[in-house]
């Protein structure tokens, strides 16, 4: 018994196979589209690489690229069987691979579906990971001199600069660590050997934070220094004013960012999806139709065409597809051997077995 049966006379077929020629082509530009977004979202992530630890970060670009590359494959396939579905000759070349075809394809469009899931899902990781490197990257932010590390104070300013943020969860954890480089430290100060002294680790920690935490939009000249010592400013109140830093942590900011862009990729890919299967219910229309058509052996005949068999039997016949396919080029000494796709008998003639019919009588 069919589910969702169609009719379909010749024209509908022809149409049927014309536009999902065209719908493959367009599904193979989709391949290109998903391979572009997993390389941009996989460059946008190399280029913050220092700031984040290292995790399983890479894998929701990583499946975007290989799903596309994929995708282009398989729909030039889909776009040649397509191609030849409206004549029986050149569908009977395909008639073993279709169905195979099919489910192959039935399968990877939920990778593609899991493309867009991970785009969901890394966000925790991706948080993790955010936290840890910045972690990191501040601590080492007065290692000026050290190969190796003597990148990071640039890369933390303009990571600052750029998305308006400062410190890892906020402005709090430069008070935390030693960011002024002790080469830049005057040890003759008693303020300096006191700051020094009274430090269990021997750190110079001060209620500051760098210049790129400035908040460029405050009317009053950046207050970067003694941010919670009231009578060191004019008219300064730590608790009640707003402070002309950025107040929001760079993981915070980061992490919207990024967020951001993998919403947008799952969105795309979700509506990738979504017109894949729409092909591949198109294609398993066409092969049904055609194999009808087959079977009466009438190219101008009305077929039907569906979805689902709710037929036990057919489930097997099927099976017996994929496990035979590649096997039908086999020479067969078997007289009345099946075609395991079309379940018709075909003539098997061998040089033993010449119809009686065929040999003109003398």
């Amino acid at each position: 018994m069919a589910i969702m049966k169609v009719k379909f006379n010749k024209t509908k077929r022809d149409k049927l196979a014309q536009i999902l020629w065209i719908f493959n082509w367009i599904s193979a530009v989709s391949g290109i589209i998903l391979f572009s977004l997993g390389l941009f979202l996989k460059i946008e992530i190399r280029k913050r690489s220092e700031l984040m630890a290292k995790g399983d970060i890479a894998s929701a670009p990583n499946m975007l690229i290989s799903v596309g590359v994929i995708a282009c494959f398989i729909n030039f396939l889909g776009g040649k069987i397509c191609y030849d579905g409206t004549d029986n000759d050149k569908f009977n070349r395909w008639k073993l691979v279709m169905f195979p075809y099919i489910v192959c394809t039935f399968c990877f469009t939920f990778c593609i579906l899991g493309g867009a899931a991970l785009c969901y899902t890394m966000r925790n990781e991706l948080e993790e990971s955010l936290y840890l490197g910045l972690r990191d990257a501040i601590r080492f932010y007065k290692d000026t001199d050290i190969p190796g590390r003597c990148f990071l104070k640039k890369t933390i300013d303009m990571l600052q600069i750029r998305f308006q943020c400062c410190g890892n969860s906020g402005f709090r954890d430069w008070f935390e660590i030693q960011w002024v480089p002790v080469r830049y430290l005057d040890m003759t100060s008693k303020d300096v050997l006191d700051r020094l002294n009274s430090n269990i680790d021997g750190k110079y920690l001060v209620d500051g934070v760098p210049f790129s935490c400035c908040n460029v939009n405050s009317p009053r000249p950046c207050i970067q220094y003694q941010l919670t010592n009231n009578s060191a400013h004019y008219n300064y109140d730590f608790l009640k004013e707003d402070l002309n830093i950025w107040l929001k942590g760079c993981r915070e900011a980061l992490l919207e960012y990024y967020t951001g862009i993998m919403k947008s990729i799952a969105v795309s890919v979700f509506l990738i999806w979504l017109f894949e299967l729409s092909v591949l219910i198109g294609v398993r229309y066409l092969q049904t139709a055609m194999r009808n058509v087959v079977l009466m052996d009438d190219p101008q005949c009305d077929s039907d065409g569906w979805l689902f068999e709710n037929n036990v039997e057919t489930a097997k016949h099927n099976i017996d597809v994929i496990k035979n396919n590649g096997k039908v080029n086999q020479v067969s000494m078997i007289s009345g051997m099946n075609d395991p796709n079309m379940a018709v008998q075909t003539a098997n003639h061998g040089p033993q077995n010449i119809p009686t019919k065929s040999v003109p009588e003398p």
